[in-house]
């Protein structure tokens, strides 16, 4: 049996699942290998680092710092979440990531960025932290319209949710047999057409493959939640997901607003975490 743990992102709607990963590690739950999609890769980081309360702590601190995020970072840097502020210096300086937690834990971190050029997935399992592996997390949680393409290694990147929202499918390819997958959209919902196309198109039109998977990516999304729902009928996956629309935007300067999603997301946690344990025996 191999154990994964695949968290969707949201934005900020991943401080919910930050309350349950958090529960998680209190519980002393650790799985083989965790793959995040954007908040969840930004997030999920913490467990890979094993680091109960981190994320949670710093976007409070933080959020209402025109260093951290804002109109003033989108327009002086690119960047609505300050890409050297957020994944350079608080780390180094304020809320200090343990790197050396990060390369002794064996657990398999993998991230998901998307490939402008080709608009195709790109999984990347990282090893070490140091500044490229920052770099990458950025990558997978890099909104289009709000983020500047993050070049690294020969790629050019944005979002991973773009192309895999929900990577189960290629957790069970690289041989996880039994994943918690963790939605952050209540039963039922269901992805539309992205009503800000036109101005992707203009923002990203040097980039058709981008555009034609934005274009695609609701009908992407919306397979995705049939093959989680196959696997949960089959007894493949446990699925966490919340019971109703997460209170919070894809952007958020309120630190109780935080607080309140992040508490909604413990409370999950703990109602779930008999589950957890013995779905992964």
């Amino acid at each position: 049996m191999k154990r994964g743990l695949v968290l969707e992102g949201g934005a900020m709607r991943g401080l919910w699942t930050t309350g349950i990963i958090d529960v998680m590690m209190e519980h002393d739950i650790w799985p083989d290998g965790l793959i995040g999609v954007s908040a969840g890769a930004a997030f999920g980081c913490n467990y890979k680092s094993r680091q109960i309360g981190r994320a949670i702590r710093y976007n409070m601190r933080f959020a209402k710092d025109s260093r951290y995020s804002g109109i003033r970072s989108l327009l002086t840097t690119g960047d609505y979440f300050n890409a050297e502020f957020d994944y350079h210096i608080v780390p180094k300086q304020y809320e200090i990531y343990d790197d050396d937690a990060f390369n002794r834990n064996p657990m398999e971190f993998i991230v998901v960025c998307t490939d402008v050029e080709t608009g195709e997935a790109v999984y990347k399992p990282l090893t070490e932290a140091n500044y490229d592996t920052y770099e990458w997390i950025r990558a997978s949680a890099s909104m289009p319209l709000v983020s500047k393409v993050v070049s690294i290694q020969g790629r050019k990147l944005l979002d991973g949710g773009v192309a895999d929202s929900i990577p189960l499918a290629y957790t069970e390819s690289i041989g996880y047999d039994r994943n918690v997958v963790v939605l952050t959209q209540p039963l039922g919902y269901q992805k539309e057409h992205n009503r800000l196309m036109p101005l992707m198109r203009l923002a990203l039109r040097r980039y058709p493959e981008m555009i034609k998977a934005l274009d695609y990516r609701h009908i992407m999304y919306n397979k995705q939640l049939e093959y989680v729902a196959q696997a949960e009928r089959e007894g493949r996956c446990l699925v966490i997901r919340p019971d109703a629309k997460i209170p919070i935007g894809h952007i958020s300067h309120n630190p109780q607003q935080m607080q309140h999603v992040y508490q909604i997301g413990r409370a999950i946690g703990e109602r779930y975490i008999e589950r957890i344990k013995d779905f992964w025996g």
